[in-house]
């Protein structure tokens, strides 16, 4: 869609430029979200594909450091070291965002977060991995946030004026996790109804995170490594309520909490068996 009230694109190059960004300004990745709707109100766009981040960068210690501005294309060809095996769901996860090749090249990792839509792969991606946001401010602040901090709901960021998703970081204990996902639709190439992730730790903690039948992620997490199949539904259910399943035409609540259930439980029973990791479900 043209966005026809545009006047100016601004490329920056370094923090300084953003100083000046202010009322009818966009901050502009990818825009395979930005230009799939009006914005009637845009005057000016902030490329940030000048800065020119390295799409992913591996930092001594294992941690995995993804910018907001790396496409989905760059992450979808990630090698998966012996020592990051949970890095096997990037393209899994990609993949579930049943995109053209036009959108996996264009799109990026954190335009689809801050679109913040309950079926965002990468927000299910990096809140699965425990992904840490870096915030910049306009003003030269900068802070750090967990996804499910940034993503809060349908729609809707943590993100203050002025300020824009710099990277998410994915750390080595996470990467070194034995993970697996499951994703359900309710249309074989529709949007997800229910994307799960779970993952045991190197120390034996199982992490499940529940994304697209919840506007929000929804982390449950198992210090005494993987409970039973009725304790993990169970603790799903004490955890979220009727009314706090997703409702929209993609799935009504009571499928979509159906589906939390089985799948969080094919998750439990394949890191039960040992399975692969990154194996396909």
């Amino acid at each position: 869609m043209d966005l026809n009230t545009v006047e100016a694109i601004v490329a920056p190059t370094d923090r300084a430029a953003l100083a000046d960004f202010g009322t009818g300004d966009a901050w502009l990745a990818g825009g395979s979200a930005l230009f799939a709707e009006p914005n009637p109100h845009l005057r000016r766009l902030f490329d940030l594909t000048a800065f020119a981040w390295p799409a992913l960068t591996r930092h001594a210690g294992g941690d995995l450091e993804i910018a907001a501005t790396c496409t989905l294309a760059e992450l979808s060809r990630i090698a998966v070291p012996a020592d990051a095996p949970a890095l096997g769901l990037a393209l899994r996860c990609c993949q579930s965002l049943r995109g053209s090749f036009k959108v996996w090249n264009v799109g990026t990792v954190g335009g689809n977060i801050c679109a913040a839509l309950p079926a965002g792969p990468m927000t299910s991606l990096t809140a699965g991995l425990d992904g840490r946001c870096t915030i910049w401010s306009a003003d030269g602040a900068e802070r750090q946030v967990t996804v499910p901090e940034l993503v809060v709901g349908d729609g809707r960021t943590s993100l203050c004026a002025g300020e824009l998703l710099r990277s998410i970081t994915l750390p080595a204990h996470a990467l070194a996790a034995r993970a697996t996902m499951r994703q359900a639709s309710l249309l074989p190439l529709g949007r997800s109804a229910a994307l799960l992730i779970g993952r045991i730790d190197p120390d034996g903690t199982f992490h499940l995170t529940i994304t697209a039948s919840t506007p929000s992620a929804v982390q449950l997490r198992f210090a005494d490594g993987l409970p039973s199949a009725a304790d993990l539904v169970d603790a799903i259910d004490a955890r979220l309520t009727s009314t706090d399943y997703f409702d929209d035409l993609h799935g009504t609540p009571a499928w979509r909490r159906h589906l939390t259930r089985t799948l969080a439980v094919e998750i439990r029973d394949e890191l039960a068996a040992g399975a692969p990791d990154g194996a396909p479900s």
